[in-house]
């Protein structure tokens, strides 16, 4: 990327300053230069000779458009430089009909465009200047296998079963995270809270990054990376979702939150007759929310492999105050007063904290430190919204 703009900086600053082109006589595979619709020079190669324009090649990027000759000077300057852009097709991949239909193309250009994606090389052709057979997978998902789940080509040697499956049997079900023995000190967020006792973590990926990088291992963060490109592809393609249907509770899903985005999800339970009040939970967050259904998706199987990133957890060392005028009530949970709830929120939002591990069983407890070491619910008790529980 670095040489191409090296490259583009040089081609703008050798042909800023054009006369009017002579008559010139065009002919197949020339190589030029183009000015774009930007009105910056490209290197080119005409593909396409018409009675007034010339179909030309970006061949830095791929695609031809067609451009009339006042936009094309012949030039044999950068012809010793390989083209940035290299020619690829999906391996064992035959589109429906033996070409692509526009929709099939319009798709591609939604999914891909601008996309960072992970390639692998299948076969190198006879011909250099001839396509790359290739494997491509965005977002973990092999494009050929989404493709023939869309029913727009015929792919050997994929398969669409399991990378692009919805119907999922037996309603299989997230994967929990590992978790830290007892005694254990690590860095977390709080993604939620319940009450000011009861609350969701997150371990701290960035700091979890930096201890496993020391240890040689940072698979952690290339699972959270791939959640993340798995989600926003998803986001961007909402529409290749099929809706839920038969709905049950603890079923795995996708649901559109607010912010018009995706995240993985579970049903917690759907009020009779009444498809427009389904509480779900978010969990990579263990929020909670009442969405209609025309807000849940099936979750592609693949996602499921991934482990939640909210786990739920008991905060230990302090309890409800025995004397406590406060009128209003967290309502799950009565024994607390929301102005504790509150209280806490502002203790631990948006905060960096580390947590102990108390005890894993019968649930999970542990203790919450700030980043000056001190217990989150100190300050709580000196506010007289909880008491010290020995």
């Amino acid at each position: 990327e670095t040489e191409l703009k090296k490259l583009m900086t040089e081609i703008q600053s050798d042909f800023k300053c054009l006369g009017v082109l002579e008559p010139h006589s065009w002919k197949k595979g020339e190589p030029c230069v183009v000015r774009g619709s930007d009105i910056l020079w490209y290197r080119g190669k005409v593909v396409g000779l018409g009675s007034s324009a010339l179909q030309v090649q970006f061949i830095d990027h791929g695609f031809i458009e067609t451009v009339i000759p006042c936009h094309v000077y012949p030039t044999t300057l950068y012809t010793s430089i390989p083209p940035f852009c290299i020619p690829c097709q999906l391996s064992k991949t035959v589109p429906v009909g033996n070409f692509l239909q526009q929709d099939a193309v319009g798709c591609l250009q939604e999914l891909l465009a601008n996309e960072e994606v992970e390639v692998h090389v299948q076969e190198l052709p006879n011909n250099p200047w001839d396509n790359l057979s290739i494997k491509l997978y965005f977002g973990g998902i092999s494009l050929s296998s989404f493709m023939a789940y869309q029913k727009y080509c015929v792919a050997e040697d994929c398969d669409v079963a399991e990378l692009v499956r919805f119907d999922i049997p037996g309603l299989p079900s997230y994967v929990l995270p590992p978790l830290p023995v007892p005694g254990d000190t690590f860095p977390v967020s709080v993604t939620h809270l319940v009450s000011p006792k009861e609350v969701y973590i997150c371990r701290d990926q960035k700091n979890l990054v930096k201890k496993s990088a020391a240890e040689g291992d940072a698979s952690c963060d290339r699972e959270l990376e791939s959640l993340d490109e798995a989600l926003k592809w998803w986001s961007k393609s909402a529409e290749y979702l099929p809706p839920l249907t038969q709905l049950e509770t603890d079923m795995p899903c996708l649901v559109e939150y607010e912010d018009g985005l995706w995240y993985r999800g579970k049903v917690l339970s759907i009020e009779e007759f009444n498809l427009d009040k389904i509480l779900v939970q978010f969990v990579d967050y263990g929020s909670f929310s009442i969405v209609p259904a025309s807000r849940l998706r099936s979750i592609p199987y693949y996602l499921l492999k991934y482990p939640v990133q909210a786990v739920r957890a008991l905060l230990a060392g302090f309890k409800p105050p025995l004397y406590d005028r406060n009128v209003e009530r967290v309502p799950c949970a009565p024994e607390w007063s929301e102005e504790a709830l509150w209280a806490l929120m502002e203790c631990v939002e948006g905060k960096q904290l580390s947590a102990s591990v108390l005890a894993l069983s019968p649930e999970l407890t542990i203790s919450l430190y700030e980043d000056d070491k001190n217990l989150v619910h100190k300050k709580l008790i000196e506010k007289g919204l909880a008491d010290l529980d020995e």
